[in-house]
């Protein structure tokens, strides 16, 4: 599908993802940003962009948002609080999807891309590839996300619908929250510069793909793949610990902390402690990440210490 002169529907548009994608693509098409703005910022969302505010789960929201003229939708919008491990959020994260694809559905849309994520499939050996089996998710958050690709596949296969589901490694660069470890420790170090805890052992260990490399991949693919349901891992063909996370973050703010570790081999419940995707698949399609694993970890540093 060609990305020009279309309306694109990007959901949770003002948040990290959405809106550097927002800002690849304003400039050719028409795009229109649906936010309620709870966990993340007006002033991300580029002035050129239409802005729809309110709660998907709103009919009045979704009516407003999603047209007939509609080409594509970018649903991103999604319960993320990776420390809340909550039956209540695969209840949302499913119900958002759900008045999504039915709104979709009314008014003869049939075009989605979906952000997914590489939780889906939970402790699988690595490199792991899109058709590993059996998807054992650990969190309510995999599990949240593998059951959107379900109901996106029942859209696709009976509804004539086109998806691309995009399963993320860690998306890393500006706008990146609380939350994620490397504003984490920006933050801590930021507190106390001479000590760093590190929750687990440190040597948990995944792929971290830069927001730009991630961005761009979307957009390659959904030009490029066209089956029912395409769905592709993003990330890096390299690895970085998050030790070795810490020492860059030290290393970039010119300390030299001590560290301490809370102990285990995870850094929570229901994280994954070691992950890194295949992306053959699509490498095959034609696209490479440009930054190594550690190279897209200290540009993020950088460019959240220059924020």
């Amino acid at each position: 599908m060609d990305l020009q002169n279309k309306r694109i529907v990007i959901t949770g548009g003002a948040g990290f993802v959405g809106s550097h994608l927002t800002e690849r693509l304003v400039a050719d098409n028409e795009v229109v940003v649906v936010d309620d703005f709870r966990n993340s910022e007006r002033d991300w969302v580029h002035e050129d962009a239409t802005v729809v505010e309110g709660d998907l789960i709103d009919d009045e929201t979704v009516v407003e948002a999603i047209t007939p003229e509609t080409d594509i939708v970018f649903h991103f919008a999604a319960d993320k609080d990776a420390a809340r491990d909550d039956i209540e959020q695969y209840r949302v994260n499913n119900e958002l999807t759900e008045t999504v694809v039915e709104r979709m559905h009314a008014v003869g849309v049939e075009h989605i891309a979906f952000t997914s994520s590489s939780v889906v499939y939970g402790e699988a050996p690595r490199p792991t590839p899109e058709d590993f089996a059996p998807l054992e998710p650990i969190s309510i958050y995999g599990a949240s996300k593998l059951g959107e690709e379900g109901l996106l596949s029942v859209f696709a296969h009976s509804h004539g619908f086109t998806v691309w589901n995009f399963r993320f490694a860690n998306i890393v660069g500006p706008r990146l929250q609380l939350g994620s470890v490397i504003p984490d420790f920006i933050q801590k170090l930021e507190e106390s510069p001479d000590e760093l805890e590190i929750l687990g052992d440190g040597r948990q260990e995944k792929s971290y793909l830069h927001i730009g490399d991630c961005v761009d991949a979307m957009c390659h693919v959904v030009e490029h793949a066209d089956a029912p349901v395409n769905t592709y891992n993003l990330g890096t063909r390299t690895t970085t610990s998050v030790t070795t996370i810490a020492d860059i973050v030290a290393d970039e703010m010119g300390l030299d902390p001590e560290y301490s570790f809370t102990g285990g081999d995870r850094g929570w419940t229901g994280d994954v402690p070691r992950m890194r995707l295949s992306v053959e698949k699509l490498s095959a399609l034609g696209w490479e990440p440009e930054e190594s694993s550690d190279d897209a970890v200290r540009r993020c540093v950088q460019e959240l210490l220059a924020e």
